[in-house]
């Protein structure tokens, strides 16, 4: 018998999570935030244009197209329109496969692509403006990353990856935009933790990281919808032994529930990436480009590079990677490239770049420090780190950064965002024009908006080769 048939104890986490999203109204949440989810959205987007022609992203495309149905949300950059759960997924594999979408800076999990992918496509088919996919997504993010804080390290201790806990950001954006009310939220939130499952070894050398992602997606919105209909789960899973929580070995559980709404972890933890790859070494990049800059360092003069980062310690990437799934998640590639060239950006996770032989000549002199400071707290990948430059000549150049551009802590703006936005977009072969008008329409969203002009100017009048085959 469930806690709640028994009626016993404290309500269950699920519905404690349920009564907060149900009660939140658009006004109770602040315009940074809602502006923060705009962001997301933005970069969520640009990543999908980098990835259109990814293999994987096309592979799944093409399974959906096959497959069909009601043409109810957009595949984006296509003239193509899907059920929004398989546009939802489409959508979602494509932008994780890039490698350039958004992190929580807590563990990495990419909450913003999911709960912007399946807003947008849930608000298209709903006929919903953008200010009510704003606070969806705002909502999305702020269960997801609670639960997910709780689950570092843990989950990953386990193997588990993060999509484990991003489908809840999508069941609970899905939800709001259905207009759940507490108790079918309850039981959406219920069955997103059983849902998902997502091994972080396959997610880390495969494509597998973009299926994870078109998972999280689809299940969270069809938790969402199963619950609209009155489909029932297990309210106490999150807490309760043997139960979600505990499989994934969580920490902090109690705080999960504690001081909701005094922040939003859209604001607080969300970070966009300005730079390719996995976002734990993009503080690192910075502090390579840095060093060799303050320096006026040419790559031949460097004898050893040494990266102080205890986040490091355990994580185990390709020494010379050749494809984007490599680059993405070599440290090592990271900071040989960022001395090379003074900086790592979205060109260094194409093949010319990592066979260029001045980056080549770098990578076995990049060496961890053996005795790194200890982390400050449970959360690994949040901390930047120190890169010391060694010369021939016995000169040292250091540079230190904390926090990576793009982040709350390393500093947003949407000049950075737009920035991203015009070069990651047109590699799917939109417009100049679109492009821009697109963009206009992503700002517009906080006070209004139409969520079915935007997918209108995303939309290519033919599908591309990879469609076809």
């Amino acid at each position: 018998m469930s806690a709640e048939a028994a009626g016993a104890g404290a309500a269950p986490l699920t519905r404690v999570l349920a009564e907060f999203v149900v009660g939140t109204r658009q006004g109770d949440i602040p315009p940074l935030a809602l502006d923060r989810a705009a962001m997301s959205l933005a970069s969520t987007i640009a990543s999908a244009a980098a990835g259109l022609s990814i293999p994987s992203a096309a592979i799944v495309r093409a399974m959906e197209l096959d497959a069909g149905g009601a043409p109810a949300a957009a595949v984006w950059f296509t003239p193509a329109r899907l059920p929004a759960r398989a546009a939802a997924r489409t959508n979602a594999v494509c932008s994780d496969a890039a490698a350039a979408d958004d992190s929580d800076m807590r563990s990495i999990a990419h909450i913003g692509t999911i709960v912007s992918t399946v807003s947008m496509a849930l608000a298209e088919e709903l006929g919903l403006g953008g200010a009510e996919m704003l606070r969806a997504m705002v909502l999305g993010y702020e269960v997801a990353g609670r639960i997910d804080e709780a689950l570092t390290p843990g989950r990953m201790r386990r193997g588990f990856h993060g999509s484990v806990s991003t489908v809840f950001g999508g069941a609970v954006a899905a939800g709001t935009l259905l207009g759940l009310d507490e108790e079918r939220m309850t039981h959406a939130i219920a069955l997103a933790a059983t849902s998902v499952g997502g091994m972080a070894i396959a997610a880390d050398t495969s494509w597998a990281r973009e299926w994870h992602a078109g998972l999280a997606a689809m299940l969270g919105l069809d938790a969402a919808r199963a619950a609209a209909r009155g489909f029932r789960a297990e309210p106490s899973v999150l807490e309760a032994p043997r139960g979600f929580l505990s499989a994934m070995n969580g920490e902090a559980v109690k705080a999960i529930a504690q001081d909701l709404g005094a922040s939003w972890d859209i604001v607080t933890d969300m970070a966009i990436k300005l730079m390719p790859g996995a976002h734990p070494f993009h503080a690192i990049a910075e502090a390579a480009s840095e060093a060799a800059i303050a320096g006026n360092v040419r790559p031949d003069e460097v004898e050893r590079i040494v990266l102080t980062a205890a986040q490091l310690a355990d994580w185990h990437g390709p020494t010379h990677p050749t494809d984007l799934v490599g680059a993405a998640h070599s440290f090592v590639y990271f900071v040989a490239a960022a001395v090379a060239d003074r900086g790592f950006r979205w060109e260094h996770i194409e093949p010319a770049k990592m066979a260029d032989p001045v980056i080549q000549g770098l990578l076995a002199r990049v060496v961890l420090d053996p005795n790194p400071p200890p982390l400050p707290d449970r959360f690994p990948h949040r901390h930047g780190g120190t890169v010391t430059l060694v010369l021939k000549d016995g000169r040292e150049v250091r540079s230190t950064c904390k926090a990576p551009r793009g982040s709350h802590a390393g500093g947003l703006e949407w000049a950075d965002v737009e920035a991203k936005y015009r070069r990651l977009v047109p590699l799917s072969g939109l417009a100049p024009d679109a492009v821009e008008a697109s963009l206009v329409c992503i700002r517009s969203f906080r006070t209004g908006g139409d969520v079915g002009a935007l997918t209108r100017r995303l939309a290519l009048p033919s599908l591309g080769e990879h469609d076809r085959h």
